[in-house]
């Protein structure tokens, strides 16, 4: 038997007053009076037996009980907003417009669109490259492919995965200058695609000190690190989604069998109010199962690992050094 919920009303009575912190403001947005939703709120109480706000002059503020229902309320009733949009929407066309991490927009998104256009061909879309969670509620930007820590408040947002970073040279720079151990990249110009911390976190998994003195050069985003090692100027630190395909076609090779999972993760977030409308809907729903069609093909990180394998397979073997040897303390 199905267990019996409370009351539709007095839980959308307590949920926008949790959100509003205040009876008035919730009584305003649901067009009802002050009074009725304090008696909405008193009679779920009642029905529950539990105290959802404590009350201290014309301060309201939620209890532990009150704190752990409210994510699973207002989740639910954001469901029921969705699932209500999606019956009576219109027919999924229009103009979107995206902002997306520049090294994956380029070397992930790009190569995928002629599948998005094929599902979806009256959909226009707007690709712009930035990392800027500000532009989650620009006017101009519909949704928001971001590279950070996923703390961001007042939103829709959604994890869509998870990285490894590993080195990644061209193979001309690599074969002018050989890397057989994690000491030679005191030889090489080691290129940033941020302040330094993801280098940091490979070098020290790496176990390798003593080579801050290298040349060393800064980008602004990723994809401008990657472009100076595809020409050559350096090693940069690689990802399992954007470096896959340049692995593939042999444009770079990874010097190292180390690779290790980054602090931040890409994340899809949207203004709460676009979330449901069609076109957005639409994308999301290619976006999620893009990834999660190459997760069943092979998971994404082992199966980055197993490119990463190939192409040090297909090196072929240096003079005297019997191939490529694992990463060692510098």
């Amino acid at each position: 038997m199905t267990q019996r919920l409370p009351p539709l009303n007095p839980l959308r009575a307590f949920e926008a007053t949790a959100r509003n912190r205040s009876l008035t403001k919730a009584a305003q947005e649901l067009c009802v009076t002050h009074g009725a939703i304090s008696h909405q709120i008193k009679a779920l109480e009642a029905s529950l037996k539990v105290r959802l706000f404590n009350r201290t002059g014309q301060r309201l503020t939620l209890t532990e009980h009150g704190a752990d229902l409210l994510p699973s309320v207002t989740s639910a009733f954001e469901e029921i907003a969705a699932a209500t949009a999606r019956m009576t929407r219109p027919a999924k066309s229009g103009s979107l417009s995206i902002t997306c991490v520049s090294a994956l927009l380029s070397l992930w998104l790009m190569p995928r669109l002629a599948s998005f256009t094929a599902r979806y061909p009256e959909i226009r879309l707007t690709l712009a490259a930035a990392n800027d969670p500000a532009l989650i509620h620009s006017p101009d930007v519909d949704i928001a492919i971001l590279y950070g820590d996923g703390s961001w408040t007042d939103c829709w947002l959604k994890l869509w995965s998870h990285l490894d970073l590993f080195p990644i040279a061209s193979p001309s720079l690599i074969n002018n200058r050989p890397i057989r151990t994690a000491r030679d990249l005191a030889e090489h110009t080691i290129l940033h695609g941020d302040d330094g911390h993801e280098w940091h976190i490979w070098l020290t998994a790496a176990d390798v000190h003593g080579i801050s003195g290298v040349r060393q050069h800064h980008f602004s985003d990723a994809r401008l690190a990657i472009e100076a090692a595809l020409l050559g100027h350096g090693i940069a630190l690689g990802d399992t989604l954007t470096a896959a395909s340049l692995l593939t076609r042999g444009q770079v090779i990874v010097p190292f069998k180390l690779a290790v999972p980054a602090v931040d993760a890409f994340y899809v977030a949207c203004s709460n109010d676009l979330r449901s409308t069609p076109v957005v809907d639409a994308f999301m729903d290619w976006l999620f199962s893009s990834i999660e069609e190459e997760d069943a093909r092979a998971e994404p990180l082992i199966a980055a690992r197993r490119t990463i394998r190939r192409a040090q397979q297909a090196q072929p073997p240096r003079s005297g050094g019997g191939g490529r040897r694992p990463v060692t303390a510098a």
